[in-house]
Formats: structure tokens, sequence, C-alpha cells
């Protein structure tokens, strides 16, 4: 049995997911500190990320078969692989710089910390921007363009809500010292928002 090159792409980014997976589950765990303030409304934009990479994945293609026409297929292979690499790296790195302050919940922690180092430095999202990243990868490489025109749409409004929640927390928190940092860091993309 011969192995399909043109199924490279897929396989590459599916090892990508295993990565980023990889990320959250085997990540050192720092001693839980207490909450000093939690918003339990930002899972509502998690189920609309969630609901984004499934629009991905249940509106889908054969891998090898051309998003939009075939001559752009390598092009969009490599690029999707290329993205979901990178978006490991940025989420890999993203929360070793957090530490102990990461949470799939909206939370502030004892002690919390501004974080401005690492990829803070060029977007105040980082992990959303590599989960993004991932979406788009996958649609490249296996979703059907209205799966990824959908997921990408779910995935925006989940994020600008989740972000607008979180950047609430941190307002009340660090108040000016947060505002300065919020005028010039872009949220998820630099030079777009």
């Amino acid at each position: 049995m011969r192995f399909d090159w043109t199924l490279a792409p897929f396989y590459a980014v599916i090892f990508c997911w295993c990565a980023f997976a990889a990320i959250f589950l085997f990540r050192k765990r720092p001693p839980a500190l207490p909450e000093s303030v939690r918003d339990r409304r930002a899972l509502w934009p998690i189920a609309l990320q969630a609901l984004a990479y499934a629009a991905v994945w249940a509106l889908h293609r054969h891998p090898a078969s051309p998003l939009f026409t075939p001559a752009w297929t390598p092009f969009f292979g490599i690029l999707a692989v290329l993205l979901a690499a990178s978006s490991v790296g940025l989420v890999l790195v993203s929360v070793r710089t957090l530490g102990g302050q990461w949470a799939i919940a909206a939370r502030l922690i004892e002690g919390h910390q501004l974080i401005t180092a690492g990829p803070y430095r060029f977007v105040r999202n980082p992990i959303y921007t590599g989960m993004l990243g991932m979406l788009i990868a996958t649609g490249l490489v296996a979703g059907h363009w209205l799966g990824l025109l959908l997921g990408c749409v779910l995935f925006l409004v989940g994020t600008i809500w989740r972000v607008r929640l979180e950047e609430q927390l941190l307002r009340a928190r660090f108040g000016p010292q947060f505002e300065h940092y919020r005028a010039k860091v872009p949220a998820l993309i630099p030079g777009v928002w």
C-alpha cells in the first residue's frame, strides 16, 4: 500500500491537533490559587467557538479533494500545515507565559498579574489567535468552503464576546494599566483587531 501524498497536509494538521490538545492536557499544573472573581457568562462564547469547530468538521470534504480549484490545492496544503504548526507553537508559548493564570474560565486569581510579555506583546489574546489558526488550517485541508466560512463567523462572534467579558475583569482589576496595554496591542490579529 502506497502513501497518498495528497493527504500529507491533512495528516500533518491532525498531528498538530494532537500537539494542540497535549499542550492543555499535559501542561504542568501549578498549585491552585484562590479565585478573586469569575464571570460564568464566559462559558457561552466558548460554546460558540466549539460550534465553529463543529461546523468545519461537519461540513467537510475528502481531504484529497480541492477546496476551490485543483491548481491551488498544494498551496492551501502548505499554508494549512504552516498555519497549524505556528498556531501550536503560539499556543504553547502563550500557555507557558500565563503559567498558573491560564484557565478555561474567565477569572482572576489572587495576585493576578497583567501579562504583557512573550506573545502578549503582539496580541492580547494569542491563545485565541492560535485557535483561529487551527480552525482555518483544518478548513483548508478538509473543510468545505461553506463550513470554513460559517466556522470563522461563529468563532469570531464567540471570541469577540469572550474577549469583551475577559477585558471587563482586567479593566476592573488593572484600570489605566490595562487601558494603556489595550490601546497599543491588538486583541487577536495584528493590524486587524
